[in-house]
C-alpha cells in the first residue's frame, strides 16, 4: 500500500466516524436497539474484511485476553448507548462534542488510577477541553435539553476513556481486527436483553439504516483505519480522526439544520485543537496498534 492510499483510507474512515451520529439520528430506536443492531452488523463486516487480509478472527485466546475483552465489550456496549441517547437528546453535534472529551478523561485517570506523572502540557489539554465543553453547554439549567443531551455525551466520553485504557493496559500485541470483532461480539450479547422485545417492530428502513452503521461506520471504517496504520504512524492516522467532529458537525448542519451557535462552533475549536494536540504528543515505545485501534468511533 502506498502512502497516498493509506491517506485516502484514513480520511474516509474519518468521515465515516463523523457519520455515525447522523444515522444515530435517522434510526427512530431506542439506543439500546440501535447498539445492537450495529455491533451485530460490525461483527459480519469484520469478518468479511479480515477474510480478505488472510487473518484468522477465531485465534485462540487465553482466559485473561477473554476476560479483557468481555470488560472492554461492555465499556464499548456502555459508550454506545450513552452516545446515541445523547444524539436523541441533544442533537449530532452536542453528542460528538461531549464524545470528544475523551481526552481530557485519559489525562484525569492516568494521573489519579494509574499514578502515572501528569506533564504541564496534559493540564493544558484538560483546561482546553474544559473551556470547549463550558462553551458548549447551551445552558447550565440541568433541565434544557442540549444541557442533558451533553452530560450523556460527557458519559460516552468517559466510558470511551475507559475502554481505551484497558486495551490500552491489557490487549497489548492482539490482533486489532480480532479485538475489534471480539468487542462487538460481547456488545450484542449484553445489549439482547434490553433490546430483543423492541425488534420485531422495527421498520424496514431502520433495519438498512443499522446495517450501513454496523457495515460502513463501523466495520469498514475500522478495517480503514487499520490498514492505513501499515504506512502511516498512529500520531498521523489520529491528527486526521481528530477531523470527526468537524464532520459531525457539518453532516448534522447540512441534513438536518442543526445548526450550530457562534459559542459552540468556538467551544468546538477548542476541543478539536486538543485532540490534535493529544496526537502530537509523543507517543511512549508501549502503544501498540491494538491501543491506536481502540481510539477511535463513536
Amino acid at each position: 500500500m502506498t502512502r497516498q492510499r493509506a491517506l485516502t483510507y484514513i480520511h474516509i474512515a474519518a468521515v465515516l466516524f463523523g457519520l455515525t451520529g447522523v444515522f444515530g439520528e435517522l434510526i427512530q430506536a431506542s439506543a439500546a436497539v440501535i447498539t445492537l443492531g450495529r455491533a451485530a452488523f460490525a461483527v459480519v463486516a469484520l469478518g468479511i474484511f479480515a477474510r480478505m487480509r488472510r487473518k484468522p478472527l477465531l485465534g485462540a485466546l487465553t482466559p485473561a485476553q477473554l476476560f479483557v475483552l468481555v470488560v472492554a465489550g461492555v465499556l464499548l456496549a456502555a459508550h454506545w448507548v450513552t452516545f446515541f441517547i445523547s444524539v436523541k437528546v441533544g442533537g449530532i453535534a452536542i453528542a460528538t462534542l461531549g464524545f470528544a472529551s475523551f481526552p481530557a478523561f485519559i489525562t484525569l485517570f492516568e494521573g489519579l488510577i494509574f499514578r502515572e506523572r501528569v506533564r504541564l502540557a496534559e493540564w493544558l489539554l484538560l483546561g482546553l477541553v474544559t473551556a470547549g465543553l463550558m462553551l458548549v453547554t447551551p445552558s447550565f439549567d440541568l433541565a434544557n435539553q442540549g444541557t442533558i443531551g451533553l452530560a450523556w455525551g460527557l458519559l460516552s466520553g468517559l466510558s470511551f476513556a475507559l475502554l481505551a485504557l484497558s486495551n490500552r493496559r491489557s490487549a497489548s500485541g492482539m490482533d486489532p481486527m480480532q479485538v475489534a470483532c471480539w468487542q462487538n461480539v460481547v456488545v450484542a450479547l449484553v445489549m439482547v436483553p434490553f433490546a430483543i422485545g423492541q425488534l420485531p417492530a422495527l421498520p424496514a428502513l431502520d433495519w438498512f439504516w443499522l446495517a450501513l452503521l454496523g457495515v460502513f461506520c463501523t466495520g469498514l471504517s475500522h478495517f480503514l483505519f487499520v490498514s492505513s496504520l501499515t504506512r502511516l504512524n498512529a500520531r498521523s492516522a489520529g491528527l486526521v480522526i481528530a477531523l470527526e467532529p468537524v464532520y459531525a458537525i457539518a453532516f448534522a448542519w447540512v441534513l438536518f439544520s442543526q445548526q450550530p451557535t457562534p459559542r459552540m462552533l468556538a467551544g468546538a475549536a477548542l476541543i478539536v485543537s486538543a485532540i490534535v494536540w493529544s496526537g502530537l504528543r509523543k507517543q511512549t515505545p508501549a502503544t501498540s496498534a491494538s491501543d491506536q485501534a481502540s481510539k477511535i468511533q463513536p
